[in-house]
């Protein structure tokens, strides 16, 4: 008996087909035939070698599966020698030109590449890819890592073509295959040498190839026939049969021309024999058909094509059948000859075929309306397709406007379609009718509806057809087709539309372009709803480009009128938040105006529901323009004032003038005001509203400049009351600066002299000419002399010569000139000439007008005394303040040197080396504020020589030059920007509140007070903080500093009152219903009384203690709510009933759905057992008594109407089958129970027949882990040899 292997468990041997359990009690043996052979459920795999001839493998289960795969990816190498190496440059390998190219090559193609160098220095390329990815990437590799050569091949020029191939093909895998690049010359060029360049090996390759192809040619040979067109169907045959036979018999290619060619050349090309026999064979036919006889037959040109058939097919017919060629007139042609050739006893046969298919066909026609086509066509062509079916041969053509329809078709098949379709006109126009009614063509439209609405409803409701012409046509008739009844009624229908559109009023609205936008809206939502409301009326609006204020309104009177009131509030409305008025505030507040992030700026147009408008930064304007409701406007103004107002010494005055004088006060675009404001510092002038009637004009601005506008404005308003009198003249732009004289002094004395207001343009004033005399009639005339002599003397220009010595020179050329340009500038555009460098001359020639020149001299020779006069003095001030000094961009001290004009220069800033470190002095340690250093120490180390306390440091010495007296003033100027450092007291714990969240407090008040504010360090728990800047400045940020520290001192007043606590008790038991679901109930107490309710954790010792903070009052009001809460939760009762665990499931519902229903409704809590409890059964019903009682009746009643179901289940369940409980006690298919299963047993396995024993499952060596290494074996394994 041999031995057997338990290989699975027994569930195995339930699935496995045609193996059978072991009777119990049966003999072993006879278990041993039933068990499969090993090889049958254990098939061998195919071996690799082949299997010897004559001899066949045995098919298996593994054989006839398995198929060979072959890898799409191929890997090739390539050698570049390094004589043939384009880099050899041997220490960049790997990152220089080489290394990118081959990059680019992989990108390119696809292909990887990878690079090694041989001993020779030669270069090896492994190449990986799809076939075509490598080829493509070997020709990139030979063009750009291998040198170049070329050479030419010369091969007849009619063989080239045979090298190109056909579209190029065949050349382009030459390219490819020997990578090369073949250059073939044109076929207009006479030349027969072809290029090729590549690498050496790849040329001998690429000329090989093209000497084959060639060679190839040359056995070829192409010879040319001409015979007659007549007699080519007798050489090609009946569906070119003939000619076919000749190909084939010859193995030459005959080439006739086809019968629409009208050639009469046929080309055979082949090998020369070949191309001898083809002709010979060709020219024997044409011998034995040239006395071919003719008849001529006269055919209706129109039946031609019945006798051509399709394709001429009908021809090739003829000739098969007869063997007589039938000649048909080109269809350009009217003859009618119809010519037969062939031999005499067949061509009767061909004329009867002739006839019979040129009379197999008839044409005839069907009288029917032009507008019942499309009604015999049908829908999608569906009743002719019924007829088409049947005759599929019969043509049957409609033409558009003829009252016919052309039938063509077989003989045989005419009579019947043509009566079909006689009885299909008869039967359309028994029961379909028409009419054309005339409508107005502005009213087409409307009949048409949106979305052809309405004339679709009319033809859905009376099944109809109607045509209304397109606008184009302007056209009254519309044609309404189809069942008569319905025609009346749609015709009907129609025509009551028309009139009560003819009944219709149209209005036109006028409103403002500016405001169709706003009416439409973004996408057309405003007027939709405007279109829903009104729904009858039509709302025209103009194209925007007609720039036209007209909207049309056209719908039923009633309508309309509605419809226009309610346009006209919404205009209204629109044009009353459309007010809009301009602010003028000073240039450098815009930026208070708006506020840190915006902030100011968005809290007023919140507020006062207004837009408001700043002009760009870089703009020179100041207006701000506030658009929205006229009293929002109003008080948005009124804010943004007060805030100027705050900020600057800006007093406002208002001043009476008559509101009729207002225009001429205020000028041609604004030019007499403006040249007022200019005058007077910038002042703003604001006067009301035109047509307003009020007479107050308001001036605002520094008090001294008001006073000044506020008189100029009332002088000016006086002329004007009593005679005012303007004139104009002219003169060049570049003498207006100096009419208008140096701040103003020469025009000044004109003003004064006459009494008359000058007024020049401005810069973006078209005429840069004009200039306005404005005043009494005497006075204006008077000043109008004064200035024509002015500028009559500027006409005439003079040349004039002044000394300056040559040491001043470079004062005046220096920065490219810029002093002389603003001589120039201010002095009429004298030209001032300085002699060239290097010239020992002090000789200058002024040219220009005289007075000018004159005035020019005078100021060079103040600025040569000044530059005499000039003085250097020193200012010492300590280093670590000329940054404040001068300011951001170095702004103050720009403005130093400017109103003083000294030139001041700072020394070259030094870093000591004890900066912060342990060589600093103690006294001048660096101050820290927030951590941060905040100043410089310079320490100067001098070993040898000692340090002279009087002595100031070279880095503190400011050097200033000029007139002695503006130097002195200008250094007074520096030393008041000198900061100074006063000290605050605020309470330590203050401290980090003042600093704020990563010092933005600080910042803040920095920013706001330009100073430098500095806060101790935390070691030091010192309540001084230092405030250093400018003198000025001081007091306000001490101020600002103290009012904080006043409102940190109430807030921590306020912190200590929220921060009362009281404790309330409550058994935890009722925590989760204070809490609520999801904290809804907690959360409502904690926003109602503003307090902060705190439950106990799972590990306090209090379970019962929740801690209420806030505001006393509000403390206790809240545990007044949690109070009652827990009142009304310990009237509640709590009863436990029974329910069988097995409808728990099913009464809780899917995520809780069902439990929530049932608390919902009968505001009742359930609790249901946890798993492990000791009575799975029992659930508890807690709330109010009546209630109670009502959840328990209702969860009675759902246990009883679920449980009927769990025990239906169960009597299901005792039918099926176990799935987990099959032992060796089950039963077999006879009901006998069966002994302990085997397992799956097979017979002749390899280690039953040695001595080997079953293999081990639990031994690593038998079934090794796979990565693990397996120990070397000298025994045989039972799986047969080892193949790894």
């Amino acid at each position: 008996m041999s031995s057997v292997a338990v290989l699975t468990q027994e569930s195995f041997n339930e699935h496995r087909s045609g193996l059978v359990a072991e009777q119990a009690g049966g003999s072993s043996a006879a278990g041993d035939e039933e068990a499969p052979a090993y090889k049958d459920a254990f098939p061998p795999l195919p071996e690799k070698a082949a299997s010897p001839e004559g001899t066949q493998e045995p098919a298996n289960a593994w054989t006839s599966k398995i198929r060979p795969l072959k890898s799409s990816v191929i890997t090739q190498v390539f050698h570049v020698p390094l004589e043939e190496r384009k880099y050899k440059d041997i220490n960049q390998f790997g990152e220089g030109d080489q290394a990118k190219v081959c990059v680019d090559i992989m990108h390119k193609t696809g292909a990887h590449l990878e690079l090694s160098m041989a001993k020779d220095q030669g270069l090896s390329i492994m190449v990986s890819g799809k076939l075509d990815a490598v080829m493509k990437a070997r020709k990139e590799i030979v063009s750009r890592l291998q040198t170049q050569a070329s050479a030419t091949v010369a091969i007849p020029k009619e063989h080239h073509r045979f090298v190109i191939g056909k579209n190029g093909e065949k050349l382009q895998e030459l390219e490819l295959k020997t990578a090369t690049k073949i250059q073939i010359p044109r076929p207009d060029d006479p030349s027969n040498h072809i290029k090729i360049s590549g690498t050496k090996e790849g040329l001998e390759k690429a000329k090989h190839e093209i000497l084959l192809i060639s060679a190839e040619q040359d056995k070829r040979a192409v010879e040319r026939v001409n015979i007659d067109k007549v007699f080519h169907p007798f050489i090609t045959g009946a569906y070119n049969k003939l000619v076919a036979d000749m190909m084939q018999e010859t193995g030459a290619r005959i080439n006739v021309p086809p019968p629409s060619v009208n050639k009469t050349e046929i080309v055979i090309t082949g090998e020369k024999e070949q191309v001898a026999l083809a002709v010979a064979m060709i020219k024997k036919i044409y011998e034995e058909k040239k006395n071919a006889t003719t008849i001529a037959v006269e055919v209706k040109k129109s039946q031609h094509k019945y006798v051509i058939g399709p394709k001429g097919n009908t021809l090739q017919e003829i000739l098969e059948k007869t063997g007589v060629s039938v000649e048909i007139p080109p269809p350009d042609s009217s003859s009618e000859t119809v010519i037969l050739r062939g031999e005499p006893d067949r061509l009767g046969q061909a004329l009867t075929e002739v006839y019979a298919k040129a009379n197999s066909y008839t044409v005839s026609s069907v009288d029917a309306p032009s507008w019942l086509h499309r009604f015999i066509i049908g829908k999608k062509g569906q009743n002719l397709a019924k007829i088409t079916q049947q005759m599929p041969k019969v043509h049957i053509e409609f033409t558009e406007g003829e009252d016919k329809i052309t039938l063509e078709g077989p003989t045989k098949d005419m009579q019947m379609v043509q009566s079909q379709m006689e009885a299909i006109v008869t039967d359309l126009v028994s029961r379909m009718d028409y009419m054309e009614i005339s409508v107005d063509p502005r009213f087409h439209r409307h009949l048409i509806g949106k979305g052809g609405a309405n004339i679709n409803r009319i033809k859905d409701l009376h099944k109809v057809s109607v045509r209304i012409p397109p606008d184009n046509e302007k056209s009254h008739l519309i044609r309404i087709e189809g069942d008569p009844q319905g025609v009346q009624e749609a015709s009907k229908e129609l025509l009551e539309l028309a009139s009560r559109m003819e009944n219709e009023r149209t209005k036109d609205l006028l409103i403002e372009q500016r405001f169709h936008r706003a009416i439409i809206g973004q996408k057309g939502e405003k007027i939709k709803d405007v279109r829903d409301k009104f729904p009858e009326v039509i709302i025209n609006f103009p194209d925007p480009a007609a720039k036209s204020d007209v909207v049309q309104l056209r719908g039923p009177r009633n309508e309309v009128e509605k419809c226009s009131k309610f346009m006209d509030k919404m205009v209204a409305d629109m044009v009353e938040n459309g007010f809009s008025v301009s602010v003028p505030i000073f240039k450098q507040f815009h930026k208070n105006i708006i506020g840190k992030g915006g902030a100011n700026i968005k809290k007023i147009r919140e507020e006062t529901n207004t837009r408001i408008d700043l002009p760009a930064e870089n703009s020179n304007s100041e207006m701000i323009i506030i658009t929205g409701k006229k009293e929002n406007c109003e008080a948005a103004r009124v804010r943004i004032l007060a805030i100027q107002k705050e900020l600057a010494n800006i007093t406002e005055m208002e001043v009476s003038i008559p509101s009729k004088l207002h225009n001429s006060l205020i000028g041609s675009k604004g030019r007499f005001v403006r040249s007022i404001m200019e005058e007077c510092g910038g002042v703003h002038i604001h006067f009301p509203t035109e047509g307003s009637g009020v007479d107050t004009v308001t001036i605002r601005g520094p008090a001294e400049e008001v006073e000044k506008a506020k008189k100029q404005l009332l002088s000016l308003a006086q002329e004007k009351q009593t005679k005012s009198h303007t004139a104009e003249l002219k003169a060049k732009p570049e003498y207006h600066k100096f009419l208008i004289g140096k701040g103003g002094g020469n025009i000044r004395k004109v003003r004064d002299s006459t009494g008359a207001r000058i007024i020049f343009p401005t810069a973006d004033e078209e005429d840069q000419e004009l200039i306005t005399v404005v005043g009494t009639e005497e006075a204006v005339r008077e000043a109008q002399k004064e200035l024509e002599e002015l500028i009559k003397s500027l006409d005439n220009v003079v040349e004039d010569v002044m000394n300056v010595e040559p040491k001043h020179h470079r004062y005046f050329v220096a920065r490219r000139g810029q002093v002389l340009r603003d001589i120039a500038e201010e002095y009429g555009g004298v030209m001032v000439s300085f002699p060239r460098s290097g010239a020992n001359s002090d000789k200058v020639t002024l040219k220009g007008a005289k007075d000018c020149v004159e005035a020019a001299k005078k100021r060079m020779l103040e600025i040569i005394e000044d530059l005499d006069a000039q003085v250097t003095i020193e200012c010492v001030i300590p280093q670590r303040f000329h940054r404040s000094i001068m300011g951001p961009k170095g702004s103050r001290i720009q403005a130093i040197t400017r109103d003083h004009n000294v030139q001041i220069k700072f020394p070259e800033r030094v870093d000591g080396p004890g900066k912060g470190g342990p060589a600093a002095p103690l006294a001048e340690a660096a101050v820290q504020e927030n951590g941060e250093a905040n100043g410089e120490v310079l320490v100067v180390e001098e070993p040898t020589t000692p340090v002279d306390p009087a002595v100031p440091k070279k880095c503190d010495v400011i050097v200033l030059s000029g007139r002695k007296e503006r130097c002195e003033a200008a250094v007074e100027a520096l030393q008041a920007l000198v900061p100074v450092t006063t000290e605050v007291e605020v309470p330590f714990e203050l401290h980090r509140y003042i600093i704020g969240q990563k010092g933005s407090g600080i910042r803040k008040m920095m920013d706001e007070f330009e100073v430098n504010i500095q806060v101790p360090a935390p070691e030091l728990q010192s309540d001084i903080i230092s405030i250093t800047g400018l003198a000025n400045h001081l007091d306000r940020a001490k101020e600002g500093l103290l009012e904080r520290v006043k409102e940190l001192t109430a807030e921590q007043e306020d912190r200590s009152l929220r921060s009362f606590k009281l404790t309330i008790t409550v058994d935890p038991k009722y925590h989760p219903k204070i809490i609520g679901r999801k904290g809804a109930i907690i959360t409502n107490i904690r926003t109602e009384h503003d307090v902060n309710i705190q439950f106990p954790d799972k590990n306090d010792d209090n379970q019962d203690q929740i801690t209420i903070t806030g505001y006393e009052h509000k403390a206790t009001a809240a545990k007044d709510a949690i109070q009652a809460i827990v009142d009304e939760l310990e009237e509640m009762i709590s009863e436990d009933i029974t329910l069988d665990a097995r409808v728990h499931a099913r009464i809780i519902g899917a995520r809780g759905k069902g439990i929530r229903k049932i608390m919902d409704e009968f505001k009742v809590d359930l609790r249901f057992p946890q798993p492990g409890a000791a009575d799975p059964n029992q659930v508890s019903v807690t709330g109010r008594p009546e209630l109670v009682d009502e959840a328990i009746d209702h969860l009675l009643n759902l246990e009883e109407e679920y449980m009927a179901d769990v025990i239906e289940n169960e009597s299901k369940m005792t039918y099926m089958k176990p799935l987990g409980d099959r032992g060796a006690s089950s039963m077999d298919d006879g009901g006998r129970e069966r002994g302990p299963s085997k397992g799956f047993v097979v017979r002749e396995a390899p280690w039953q027949t040695g001595s080997e024993k079953a293999p081990d499952m639990s031994s690593s060596e038998d079934f090794p882990s796979f990565g693990a290494p397996v120990a070397a074996a000298n025994k045989a394994s039972p799986w047969g040899p080892k193949r790894f």
